[in-house]
């Protein structure tokens, strides 16, 4: 049984990879430059494909892929000098490799959204600041999505979140 969820977090029940895609894509509309959005979860719960909605909703140029084997993948978007940095932790050995990975420079950068998968492994290179996002299988193709906000900023978010998945 799931617990009662709070006004900081909401939940959402996807059906399928396409309807976790669309989830993302409403999310990437709404975000801006100096924020962070944490994706935590197991291997195969659809963490890249909610991170490629996001940036489709964003306005990536480039499809967003799985930054796996490069840690950090820069987009961009012909609107304007926004970036989206896709960063990947799960290959990190120690949380402090993080650091090396140069994060500090774009964690709330005015011109930066940062999209981190596996960010359990480095917290303490993270802001306490960010929404974070867990994702769980349910049963079959489901996936169950808990998007917490952490920090007046992330409340707004949230709340233009839940406007934009399930009107209001």
């Amino acid at each position: 049984m799931s617990p009662i969820l709070g006004p900081d977090s909401l939940e959402v029940l996807s059906r399928s990879a396409e309807q976790t895609h669309r989830v993302g894509i409403r999310l990437g509309r709404l975000l801006q430059g100096g924020q962070v959005v944490c994706l935590e979860g197991p291997l195969g719960v659809g963490k890249t494909v909610l991170a490629r909605g996001i940036g489709t909703g964003w306005g990536a140029t480039l499809p967003v892929l799985s930054p796996s084997f490069v840690l950090i993948r820069e987009h961009r978007r012909a609107a304007d000098r926004q970036r989206l940095l896709h960063v990947d932790f799960y290959r990190l050995q120690d949380p402090r490799e993080a650091w090396s990975l140069g994060l500090e420079d774009w964690l709330e950068a005015p011109d930066a959204v940062v999209v981190v998968e596996w960010p359990e492994r480095a917290l303490e290179a993270l802001p306490p600041q960010r929404l974070w996002v867990r994702l769980e299988f349910a049963n079959g193709d489901r996936r169950r999505l808990v998007f917490t906000a952490q920090g007046a900023v992330y409340h707004s978010l949230l709340q233009a979140l839940r406007r934009a998945v399930f009107g209001g």
